[in-house]
This record gives structure tokens, sequence and C-alpha cells, in this order.
């Protein structure tokens, strides 16, 4: 694996409390996703840095992360496709403890905290990923990694564009989408007893190889998720929607192992397979309440995680989910759908991510300047 550092960048993160105090070496924390975009997002950057680090994952659900981190001062964090919003406290906890924390990110932040030891690569727009700003920063080292992300996380035309600009065959970049839809796949379950593999030793298998094409060479793990994977799809396609209309679908899986594992992947495939639809699937959790899974409109990709926070859920623009609905509550989340004006809300969307990136660039030029 290449062993350079990878390249400073103009905000690079300023040390707010020495070398880790007491002269402990300051430790390192990789905080991501289980899914294929934060995994890979971070795949990249240990191969361009290959420093001994501490991996924090989880299933697709685990979202607040950073309150699972022991980092003390002088130590480092990245953290790679996590919500800020749904982070922020124990964000602001290490950085007035004196961690520095690099976060890459491509969901709504809401405010960003203005700190000297916080690095910040925030790019809310609907068609990019966390994968791929990673990519950026690094400048394309291992931008094979970065097409698996940006499939996994249904960005087929970004995918492929990524994919041409390194020359990959077309059989190549096929294997490298069933690889990403794969690995996100496996990010969804109750528990780790639902999935193939936890997220976290997949990633120690995924880190070993520079190329996911050698990766699948070497490593039968790729090709029996995605064997699952068809296989959970083909039992959700035979359930059909429960309530529909123009521009529209509703579906309802049954409570099993198969419809945990399948629910955000079966709202990916409807949403390529009917890009004028908003798609939502639900299925009951233990609990009686429903889990959701909301795809807006592949033409009118905006608006889904506002949508989903008027139920408690959250997201980014094209695609949000929902944990805990109440199920009194899911008529209403059926009108409520129907009645969603997604182009409307695409607008209003690329409007506040514009002004969240043109943000997040001021402050990396201000501490730049300092």
């Amino acid at each position: 694996m290449p062993g350079a550092r990878p390249p400073v960048h103009n905000g690079a993160m300023e040390s707010s409390a020495g070398n880790g105090g007491a002269g402990r070496a300051p430790r390192r924390f990789d905080v991501c996703n289980g899914d294929a975009d934060g995994l890979c997002a971070v795949v990249q950057w240990r191969l361009a840095d290959p420093a001994p680090a501490t991996l924090v994952t989880g299933l697709k659900r685990d979202i607040a992360l950073l309150a699972r981190v022991p980092a003390q001062a002088g130590d480092e964090v990245l953290v790679c496709d996590l919500s800020m919003d749904r982070n922020r406290d124990a964000l602001v906890r290490l950085l007035d403890r004196g961690v520095r924390v690099r976060y890459f990110d491509h969901h709504a932040p809401g405010r960003i905290p203005e700190h000297p030891a916080l690095e910040a690569h925030i790019e809310p727009a609907s068609a990019v990923c966390t994968s791929v700003l990673v990519d950026r920063y690094l400048q394309g080292r291992f931008r094979a990694w970065a097409v698996v992300g940006a499939f996994g996380d249904n960005l087929p035309e970004l995918a492929g564009r990524l994919a041409a600009t390194i020359g990959l065959p077309e059989d190549a970049t096929r294997r490298l989408r069933v690889l990403g839809e794969a690995i996100n796949y496996n990010a969804y379950g109750a528990d780790e007893s639902d999935v193939h593999i936890a997220p976290a030793r997949l990633f120690e298998r995924l880190a070993r190889f520079a190329d996911p094409i050698r990766f699948l060479e070497r490593d039968p793990i790729g090709d029996e998720i995605a064997a699952l994977r068809r296989a959970d799809l083909e039992r959700a396609a035979r359930e059909g929607a429960c309530s529909e209309g123009d521009g529209w679908a509703v579906h309802r899986l049954p409570d099993a192992p198969w419809s945990r594992r399948v629910l955000g992947s079966f709202a990916n495939a409807l949403a390529l397979a009917q890009p004028g639809r908003a798609h939502a699937v639900a299925r009951p959790a233990a609990d009686g309440s429903r889990e959701v899974s909301v795809r807006a409109p592949l033409r009118s990709p905006g608006g889904a995680h506002e949508f989903a926070r008027r139920f408690g859920g959250a997201g980014r623009a094209r695609a949000a989910g929902i944990e805990g609905l109440p199920a009194a509550r899911f008529d209403e989340f059926v009108r409520a759908f129907a009645a969603m004006r997604w182009a409307e809300a695409t607008t209003a969307g690329d409007r506040h991510a514009a002004g969240a990136t043109r943000s997040g660039a001021q402050r990396a030029s201000s501490r730049a300047a300092r």
C-alpha cells in the first residue's frame, strides 16, 4: 500500500492542546457509517495514510457514533459520512477536550461549530457523497474505491463518470457497482446478527487492497453478500406496493431478518427503476413502531431529509430514513408522502446546499489566514 501522507489542505487543522499531554503519543480514531460510502471513504484515507487507527463504526442506523470515541487532548479523529447535526454535541465535547477533528460528510450539517481544531469538508448537494469528497481531497489517488462508494450510495451516474476518468473497462465498472451495492446492503439490520458480516470486520478485509477489483479476485465475501442481496431483493419485489399514486409509492414489508437487511437496497432499486416517482419502504420494528426508508424522485432529487424530519427522521436530499415512527402515525405519513411536492423541495435544497458549501469554504480560508 502507498505510504505517503495525504496532501496538505489549505484549511488544515490547528493544534489546540499540544502533542497528547504528558508525553503520550497521539491516538487516531476513524469514525464512519458502516455503509458503502462511509467504509469506502475511510478505506481511501487509510490507504493514503496507513497509520494505526481505531475504527468506530456500526450499522446504517448507528449515527450518533462520536459519543463512543474516547479521544483526549492531542488525539486525532477522522469522521466520514455521519450527520454533524446528529453528532454536534459530542463533536463540541471532543473539540473542547483538545481533540483535532477532520470531518467529511454530505448530510445537512445544521450549524457547523467554529473551532480552530475542526477541519470540515461538508457538501450536502444531492449529487455527491462522502467517498467523492475524500477522493477530491486525495486528488484521485484511490478513485476506484470512490467509485464503489458512489455506486453504493445510489449515485450510478456519478460513479460511472469517476470510473471513466481512470479508464475502467465496462466489465470492471459493473463489478464495482455490484460490490458497492453489496457493501451498502450489508449495513442494514436491527443488529449485527441480521447482516452477513459486521461492518468493522468487513472494513478490515476491504482495507487490505488498494484496488477493489483485486479485492474481488482474492476475497469471496463481496460475492457472498451480493448473492444474499439478490435473493432478498427478489423476496421484497414480490410484496408489491401497499399504497401508490401519481408520482409516489409506499411499500410495506413484513418484519424478518431479510426485510431488515434489504430495506435500503429495495428503496434504492425502486428509485432507479422508477426515477420519476418518490418511494418509501416501511417495515414493523420489534417495539411495534415503523422503520422507513425514503427516496426522493431521482428526477427531482431533493427534500427527502426535510420530509423525514417531520416524522423524527434524518438523512440527505435524495435519501432519508425514519426510525420509531409510531404505528398510529403511519396513515398520516402516507398522506403526507402523497402530498409532498418534490420539485419545490429540490430547488430549495439546492439553494441550502450551495450556502452550506460556501460557508464551509469561507471557514477553511479563514483558518488558513490565521
